[in-house]
């Protein structure tokens, strides 16, 4: 069998989530990989077939997205040669992790495809989001559009819906409490993090920056360049995460029974979605850095408040179900 597996490269979480996923579909033939996107900074173990530019958006350093930035990377005349560049009729599965290339490739080449992602979750209208926007909504739609839909989202809001996958090495964790607090907040610049977080209550604090290179220390705050067996060891020894509203990190910390605090991104729909969510779970959410946000900050380091989720390890049945329902038989 012959297996296409696309993902998106927009943030580490897809890329995560599939150095999970990868092994198991190897174990039901040969697996090509394509990533496109431009902004992630963990990778992948095996070797990639395609990688293309595809369609992403810029981190920005105020809490939203680089509209400016997102508008100069955009090459629309490449993304449509790739669609086309496929040659998608050597494949009896094609998998998809909200990546846009491969998603519309199949769909003008009218070839079935199966969505494995947290944003197809969006699909099922019992998923929470906040007041409907329907700019990002017709984005859930069509930015990766497939024929099925095979979801993760914190709770099982419908019934193709499943809890997250948690990376092996993230269960197999040995954990401590060594007091600090992990933060990966891509959104925010280090100086505006730092101006903050050395204002608050006597913890210590590790950032980790899409932007420094180099490791340094200002009071109780350290900065870490972002690199994926620092951050899990720093997380696994951590007292609690604050972090953006993505969907794997917050997860991820949930699962090895840390404390979360969530500020998602200004204007990015998904984010916005993702925290809802969690705050139905007891997740504290701050939407800005605001005047208030020191005092918010103390607050939330003075509540010992533990939530306990339930997040079976079912990654190998959900992958046996997909190929066993999905593959094209020859």
């Amino acid at each position: 069998m012959k297996i296409l597996f696309g993902i998106q490269g927009t943030g580490n979480g897809h890329i995560s989530r599939a150095r999970e996923i990868v092994p198991l579909l190897q174990q039901y033939g040969d697996v090509d990989l394509l990533v496109s996107g431009t902004e992630a900074e963990v990778s992948l173990s095996q070797p990639l077939k395609y990688k293309f530019h595809g369609f992403s958006f810029v981190f920005g350093k105020n809490g939203g997205v680089d509209n400016w930035a997102t508008f100069k990377i955009m090459n629309l005349r490449q993304l449509w040669k790739d669609m086309h560049s496929l040659p998608l009729q050597d494949y009896d599965l094609i998998i998809n992790d909200f990546e846009p290339v491969s998603a519309w490739a199949c769909r003008l080449q009218k070839v079935p495809s199966v969505s494995l992602s947290h944003q197809c979750s969006f699909v099922s209208s019992k998923t929470p989001r906040p007041a409907k926007w329907n700019y990002a909504e017709w984005l859930f739609k069509y930015y990766s559009p497939t024929t099925h839909h095979i979801g993760f989202h914190f709770e099982r809001y419908d019934d193709f819906i499943h809890t997250p996958v948690i990376r092996g090495d993230i269960r197999r964790m040995e954990t401590s409490d060594k007091g600090h607090y992990s933060v990966y907040l891509p959104a925010y610049s280090d100086k505006t993090l730092v101006k903050h977080l050395s204002q608050t209550r006597d913890v210590e604090w590790h950032i980790f920056s899409k932007r420094q290179k180099t490791p340094y220390r200002e009071g109780n705050v350290q900065i870490f360049p972002v690199n994926n067996e620092a951050f899990n060891a720093s997380l696994a020894s951590c007292t609690g995460l604050l972090t953006g509203g993505g969907f794997e990190g917050p997860a991820e910390a949930l699962y090895l029974g840390k404390k979360v605090l969530m500020i998602p991104m200004r204007g990015q729909y998904e984010q916005q979605c993702n925290a809802l969510s969690a705050s139905k779970l007891g997740v504290e959410v701050i939407h800005t850095i605001g005047p208030d946000f020191v005092q918010r900050i103390n607050k939330w380091l003075g509540d010992d408040k533990r939530i306990v989720v339930d997040f079976p390890d079912e990654t190998a049945q959900i992958v046996d179900n997909m190929v066993k329902q999905y593959a094209r038989q020859r």
